[in-house]
């Protein structure tokens, strides 16, 4: 039970206003039963009326947007301006003009997002592919039904749907529209919703056509026989992968991977792109087109440029001089959304249940739903003519004696007894009695009445054949195979993605060839790096460092080798050698914080150049352990840059030394003292993160500043700071090493 605090305000109210319940009170509530009172039905509004469609292939926004359509008759008159079409809506459409002007925009012709659209528009819609295209107002606009839609409101009055109550329950609309084609698979349709989504490709509508026929005469049919791959309005390439085909088609998720398509123009020396992937826009791609080229790592670009006009999508691409256009699209594939996935994720509403369903199911569904609609529809028309039987009959009684009827009405002295006459004269009930005494003077000739009933026979005739299709659910599907030819050769157009196969879309491998020649690398203390040949070394002086600076490292290695720069946040950058300029002694080098894009105010500490990812790093700490780590834990199959937790933060790290093969190494602590072990002693650990062993003691108040490689003669008595045992103390410098150099401390 919630429980009541009140509240510590004293301010008094005064009598002559009142006593207000609950004034002045905080009333607590668990958290559980606020999201159970309060998002729950949120959560479930979002699911079922606003972002995941339902079989007909609508949400209701699209729906009640066509039916105010439908009703304002633009399905065969002219176009009116959208700001006309936007006021009806908001009788069934509450949410504002502007959500349902974007809802038209997005099911227009104009903006070109669908294969099939449902708004025959005319002024600027914008365009699907193009993010900053926007679409004019909606004043300025017009629009109708498009010829499509004649199938998807074909027969609603015919009480094929449920109608509900609108929002403030002063008219109605359909719960559903009933389309007569699989349009939930034609176009395409993304939702997010609250814990779910849906994303429906959309597929052509011959293919569709034909797969939903063969489904109806044969449940076993195979659909990719018939549906080979989705299609997109785009007209991008479908990179065909059975496997991940068959499995969008069986569960209804997955990914299709879509590529764009170029032309490459040799006199002009530019590469045209004529179609994206429908999960991009223009302006991404130019972007990142121009992003990669300032980074160096695409050089063949000259210039590049959107010339999209009234003749549909367009970038140009100009190329340098002896550029290879196809090597070029590969890497623009590669790095770019030149080349996209489309996350499939067929999600619809079944009798208000959300249900992730695959090709076949949703197909499935569908027809069940189109066979409930010519059923009811069937009937509807049965009734229909039933009862213009029925008036037909009584009519046909009158033919017996027209002379009798015209008495009976003549003699009857009140109005009201007219029917009542005429049903006890001829034996007819009241509806066809009714019917009569409208009959107008100048149709009592025989010749009217002959016309009117020699239908019976035809009605008769229609109503047994109406109910031979009640009682036959084979019939009702004939009808709709039917229908759907008939669709399908009046709408269907050929498709505008083409598949390419794997082997037909897979490239050369498109890795630069990379130069490879001697160098000597030098890596300086404040974080400086010069590749220098060794020709220019041998024609160059000193090197020029910024004041205070020094070379810590200097290494030979060849130009097509990694790099690794350890930095003081626990952090490795990789580069390659060949990403920095040739460069000479006489400048400082590149800033290699600034060239790798590290965090402001990290630097870094360490070079290590490999290429085989061969030897072990040793990692000494300040509380005077030693982490040993095998350098292929820092070998990556993708290109990262960056790794985060190179090595352990849980002391500041002191020194790291790479050695290609276990020997000895020196530690030195700050109270002046050495330690010299091998690092055979030391375990190998298959953990970056790992914190290492105690190898040196320290005493109270010092800590470990520096590793280095032994060399041997670097000490007269080397036994003097080696021992047996781990950890160790060390030995103060001997006098004959304290002045053979300076002990210096950091």
């Amino acid at each position: 039970m919630a429980s009541k605090k009140k509240s510590t305000n004293k301010t008094a109210v005064p009598k002559t206003h009142g006593v207000i319940n609950g004034a002045g009170e905080v009333v607590e509530q668990p958290i559980v039963s606020t999201i159970r009172e309060n998002y729950m039905p949120y959560a479930m509004s979002v699911i079922m009326s606003r972002a995941i469609p339902e079989i007909d292939g609508f949400k209701p926004s699209h729906r009640k947007l066509l039916y105010t359509m439908y009703k304002m008759g633009l399905l065969t008159g002219g176009r009116t301006k959208s700001a006309n079409i936007v006021g009806a809506t908001m009788k069934l459409n509450p949410h504002g003009d502007s959500a349902i002007y974007d809802t038209m925009v997005r099911l227009s012709r104009g903006y070109e997002a669908l294969l099939h659209p449902y708004v025959d528009s005319k002024g600027n819609f914008g365009k699907f592919y193009s993010r900053d295209m926007a679409w004019a107002a909606s004043r300025y606009t017009e629009a109708k039904l498009d010829p499509i839609c004649n199938e998807i409101f074909r027969d609603i009055d015919k009480d094929t749907v449920d109608f509900v109550d609108n929002y403030d329950n002063t008219m109605k609309e359909p719960s559903l529209l009933p389309t007569a084609f699989p349009s939930v698979l034609v176009n395409a349709n993304t939702g997010i919703a609250v814990g779910m989504a849906s994303n429906i490709c959309s597929f052509n509508l011959k293919e569709i056509c034909e797969t939903t026929a063969a489904l109806i005469r044969d449940p076993d049919h195979d659909i990719l026989s018939t549906l080979p791959a989705p299609d997109f309005i785009g007209g991008c390439q479908i990179i065909y992968d059975e496997k991940a085909i068959k499995q969008v088609y069986g569960t209804g998720r997955g990914s299709i991977k879509l590529r764009a398509k170029y032309e490459y123009d040799k006199s002009e020396n530019c590469i045209d792109i004529l179609s994206i992937p429908s999960t991009t826009t223009c302006e991404i791609i130019i972007e990142k087109v121009i992003d990669l080229v300032k980074q160096g790592k695409i050089k063949e670009i000259s210039d590049i440029r959107d010339e999209t006009g009234i003749d549909g999508l367009k970038i140009t691409i100009d190329l340098k001089r002896g550029a290879d256009p196809e090597k070029l699209m590969a890497k623009l594939y590669r790095f770019t959304t030149l080349e996209d996935s489309y996350a499939c994720n067929f999600n619809v509403l079944i009798a208000g249940i959300p249900k992730v369903l695959g090709v076949k199911e949703l197909l499935e569904e569908w027809i069940a739903f189109r066979i409930e609609c010519v059923r009811r529809r069937t009937y509807y028309d049965k009734n229909k003519k039933s009862d213009r039987l029925h008036l037909l009959k009584g009519l046909e009684k009158i033919l017996l004696d027209i002379d009798k009827a015209v008495k009976i009405v003549r003699e009857t002295d009140e109005e009201v007894e007219v029917v009542p006459n005429l049903m006890i004269g001829f034996g007819i009930d009241k509806i066809q009695a009714e019917y009569v005494a409208e009959i107008k003077l100048r149709h009592l000739n025989r010749e009217y009445i002959l016309k009117r009933t020699k239908d019976i026979e035809d009605l008769e005739k229609e109503i047994a054949e109406l109910d031979e299709i009640l009682k036959s659910k084979s019939r009702i599907k004939t009808i709709i195979v039917k229908e759907l030819k008939e669709i399908s050769e009046k709408y269907g157009k050929p498709r505008k993605s083409i598949i390419i196969y794997g082997y037909i879309a897979k490239y050369e491998d498109d890795t630069e060839e990379i130069p490879d020649y001697p160098v000597t690398l030098f890596f300086t203390k404040e974080g400086y790096f010069k590749k220098i040949t060794p020709q220019s070394l041998r024609m160059s002086g000193a090197h020029k460092l910024k004041d205070g600076d020094e070379i810590i490292q200097e290494v030979e290695f060849s130009n097509n080798c990694d790099l690794l720069f350890f930095t003081d946040k626990c952090r490795v950058y990789k580069a390659k050698a060949s990403d920095f300029a040739d460069t000479k002694t006489s400048v400082l080098g590149d800033y290699v914080p600034a060239k790798l894009s590290m965090d402001e105010g990290e630097n870094a500490i360490k070079m290590i150049a490999t290429k085989d990812y061969k030897g072990i790093i040793l990692f000494a700490f300040e509380n005077g352990k030693v982490a040993k780590i095998p350098l292929d834990l820092y070998m990556t199959k993708t290109n990262r840059k960056k790794l985060t937790g190179a090595y352990s933060d849980k002391s500041p790290v002191a020194g790291i030394l790479f050695l290609h093969e276990d020997k000895e190494f020196l530690l030195k602590s700050s109270s002046g003292r050495m330690l010299l072990t091998h690092s055979g002693a030391l375990t190998l650990k298959s953990t970056r993160s790992t914190q290492g062993v105690a190898v040196m003691k320290l005493k109270k108040g010092h800590r470990l500043f520096e590793i280095s490689e032994y060399t041997e003669g670097t000490f007269a008595k080397p036994q003097r700071y080696r021992t047996r045992t781990l950890p160790a103390l060390g030995a103060l410098p001997s006098n004959e090493d304290a002045a053979d150099k300076q002990l210096s401390l950091i």
